[in-house]
């Protein structure tokens, strides 16, 4: 029988989430939810779903139900994980995976007391270029990590339009910012590529005071945009991180590390995805260049979408729903899972600790 899955988010979670999940074998997507009935039954109509909710937590509970996908603001979604959990649903959770480090200890305490499996929708580890660079550096190819640098700065609101679905950032109770927004796909990967931080010293702010839109009217934010960090890992690596949603013609994504035999970079101009995310690197004695990625990371039979998708992001996402799948059905661990999210927000909170004291931070310390 297909594991069957219910989506909340009409918005991106139909546009992006719903063809991923229906080119992974083996998953019927059974429902949608948003937050209203008038929405949640066009959207089941348009989408041509058998059902409708317009409660997640109901969602979360119907036994016709095995995985759910949750979307929407981290603050109003923390209690759809819990309810999730309490009733044994497998999670496909959005990042920011909880609104504050609160959230993260109680999502954990309730995990650990659930048969449920969980994952963050944090799929970057599944770029052809990501992939390609996490086996060259196992492989050795820049030899011991030394140095590097991690930017992921786009530009939200130096432009605002009101027809933007994500104005709501500007919003401080939503569990929202630069640096835990944009910062958490960033630190998903860099756990994955270099291993545990051990500490850091930050500074998060903000620079964007007013969001000014076409027709004069404006947002004051009371959210941070613009966040520096130095992280250093427990193998050694220092790593300088920005993290911005407020630049101005944007440098976009980077993760150019080096070591003691050389260097690697990972760029793409916005968020990365299969297409755009590019790999260059080198050693000692030779030259910087492009580096071809392998065509087993564009495309894998396990899923029905490629690196050419028309929807960019559907490809790396259905990997990491196939990897849920899999462990649902006792292959292997989903990655990035709950336990992986749990250290993130550590990472996180000790960011927030830093700026707020101006100090060096143990991550350790954080509990």
């Amino acid at each position: 029988m297909a594991l069957r899955v219910g989506i909340v988010s009409a918005g991106w979670g139909a546009f992006a989430h719903l063809p991923a999940w229906q080119s992974v074998p083996g998953v019927e997507v059974t429902a949608i939810c948003t937050s209203r009935q008038e929405t949640a039954l066009a959207a089941q109509q348009r989408l041509g779903l058998p059902r409708a909710f317009w409660n997640a937590e109901e969602m979360c509970a119907d036994p016709d139900i095995d995985i759910v996908d949750l979307g929407t603001r981290p603050s109003v979604r923390l209690d759809m994980v819990l309810a999730a959990l309490q009733h044994g649903k497998h999670i496909y959770n959005a990042s920011p995976h909880v609104p504050d480090w609160a959230g993260a200890k109680a999502i954990n305490a309730a995990a650990m007391n659930s048969p449920s499996l969980g994952m963050v929708d944090a799929f970057s580890e599944y770029l052809p270029a990501h992939r390609q660079m996490k086996t060259m550096l196992d492989d050795g190819f820049i030899g011991e990590a030394l140095g590097g640098t991690c930017h992921f700065n786009l530009s939200l609101f130096n432009q605002p339009d009101k027809r933007f679905p994500y104005n709501w950032f500007a919003d401080a109770s939503a569990g929202v910012s630069a640096v835990r927004n944009n910062g958490s796909h960033a630190l998903y990967m860099l756990l994955h590529l270099f291993g545990p931080i051990a500490e850091l010293v930050a500074d998060d702010t903000q620079v964007l005071r007013q969001w000014v839109f076409s027709d004069g009217d404006t947002i004051t934010p009371g959210t941070t945009d613009f966040a520096n960090v130095i992280l250093k890992f427990q193998s050694g690596l220092t790593m300088t991180m920005q993290i911005s949603w407020s630049m101005p013609l944007h440098d976009g994504w980077l993760i150019d590390v080096f070591g003691t035999k050389g260097r690697l970079r990972a760029q793409a101009p916005t968020f990365p995805t299969a297409r755009d995310c590019l790999l260059s690197g080198g050693q000692l004695g030779g030259a910087f260049e492009a580096i071809d990625l392998p065509e087993a990371f564009k495309t894998d039979p396990a899923v029905g979408l490629d690196w050419t998708a028309s929807i960019p992001p559907s490809y790396p996402m259905a990997l990491a729903m196939h990897g849920l799948v899999e462990a649902i059905h006792g292959k292997g661990r989903p990655s990035p899972d709950f336990a992986r999210a749990l250290e993130v927000e550590r990472v996180q909170e000790a960011i927030r600790l830093s700026s707020a004291g101006r100090r060096w931070v143990t991550v350790g310390e954080v509990v």
